[in-house]
């Protein structure tokens, strides 16, 4: 039995999603665009990488194999590996969405039974009974926003008047969230979450998956920036999952990152917070060393989406892939006999697609530990045969959704 790991690699998918033309991104290809990039050149940047993309140990795992099975195509510059050393394929996606809560949530073995509501991409985006609910309720002079937007973006664009008038950014995207910015300092960073659970309450309504808190700090558009205090208000998943399911018999779950804001606290026994992918793999490699015989450690890695998908750069997605192989033999080392690790992600996000939004593509499937013989799993018909896999390795009672790969 020993430990399980699932570690998300977020927004790293491997293309070929049968109905991505539905969601607008039929030939979207994350992994696949970005290593294409690479090997022409096109992800060059001084002081930051250059050449075809540097990613040996997760191709050693199969990352490689994985993308040619979802995609028809190896991805370019990567030398081919006959035999990984994981078992490895690639999950198609069933619940009716790309979003992040979605992609978890069915990867703990609970799809999406019905779509989340969404706001329209007119301007305003809000209903007004929403709005003025939430100036009232939280004692707000007024929104700006109200509109789809890059988070970095709008803050660059809006933060000085916000920080001026003290109305707080609101903006939304095509995922299912209601997403509001404001300055640490000038706003409070208490007052910050305090008003999304406002908007947490007044949303669900609407059926909007998660409302975000997204604090900057800075004094003008040109040092305006994120800080790692971050807060997802999610809805509880609406069946028993994995971590439910560990919880419950008395196991650890060791909360990774923004895995417990995703689950809305639930199943979770322990939190670690991390607010970038190095801080994460730091955190996951201490739950690593206190972990337990039949743990459960769940881990997002968010850069690759937050930093680097979402602003559409693949040069800067490449490194980000390039640092975290880097890493890998760490993770490598503190697993022991026993321990089961699934590498995965949880949508897409192509850095060379139009607009900012995640892309809808099947994620790839990487599963290892001591003792594992690499063998091709092939193709999984739903994300949850992730969650089920490891509630079998775990001894735990089987998921409402999914089939073991073991």
């Amino acid at each position: 039995m020993a430990r399980g790991f699932l570690l998300v690699m977020d927004s790293v998918g491997v293309g070929g999603a049968k109905d991505a033309a539905e969601f607008g991104d039929e030939g979207a290809d994350t992994l696949g665009h970005i290593a294409a990039a690479c090997a022409a050149g096109d992800a060059d940047r001084e002081g930051l990488r250059s050449g075809p993309l540097d990613i040996p140990n997760l191709n050693r795992l199969g990352l490689g194999r994985a993308a040619e099975a979802s995609s028809g195509a190896y991805p370019a510059g990567l030398a081919y590996e006959a035999d990984p050393d994981a078992i490895w394929g690639f999950a198609r996606e069933r619940s009716r969405g790309k979003d992040t809560t979605t992609g978890h949530w069915e990867l703990a073995g609970c799809p999406l039974r019905q779509p989340w509501g969404y706001f329209p991409q007119e301007e305003p985006a809000f209903p007004a009974e929403l709005t003025e609910a939430l100036v009232a309720e939280a004692k707000l002079p007024g929104i700006l926003g109200n509109r789809h937007a890059s988070g970095t973006a709008i803050i660059a664009e809006l933060g000085e008047e916000h920080v001026r008038t003290g109305k707080p950014i609101c903006y939304t995207s095509a995922d299912s969230v209601f997403q509001i910015a404001a300055h640490e300092e000038a706003f409070g960073l208490e007052r910050l979450y305090e008003t999304c659970k406002v908007a947490r309450k007044l949303c669900d309504k609407y059926r909007i998956g998660r409302v975000i808190a997204r604090p900057f700090l800075g004094s003008g558009p040109d040092d305006f920036a994120r800080t790692g205090n971050r807060k997802d208000f999610s809805v509880p998943p609406p069946a028993r999952t994995l971590l439910d399911e560990a919880a419950e018999i008395g196991r650890d779950v060791w909360a990774v990152g923004k895995i417990s804001d995703i689950f809305a606290g639930r199943g979770v026994t322990e939190v670690l917070k991390a607010p970038d992918n190095e801080s994460q793999f730091d955190r996951t490699l201490e739950a690593a060393a206190r972990a337990k015989d039949g743990d459960l450690v769940f881990t997002n890695f968010i850069d690759f989406d937050q930093i680097y998908g979402h602003r559409r750069d693949p040069a800067g997605y490449a490194a980000c892939l390039e640092a975290f192989d880097r890493r890998l033999p760490e993770l490598f080392a503190a697993l022991k006999e026993g321990d089961f690790v699934i590498l995965t992600a949880d949508h897409g996000n192509d850095p060379t697609w139009t607009g900012t939004d995640h892309t809808r593509e099947n994620v790839p499937v990487l599963a290892f530990g001591p003792g594992i013989e690499g063998r091709k799993a092939g193709e999984l018909q739903t994300y949850a045969d992730i969650g089920q896999t490891l509630a079998a390795h775990l001894a735990l009672p089987p998921l409402f959704a999914g089939a073991s790969m073991i």
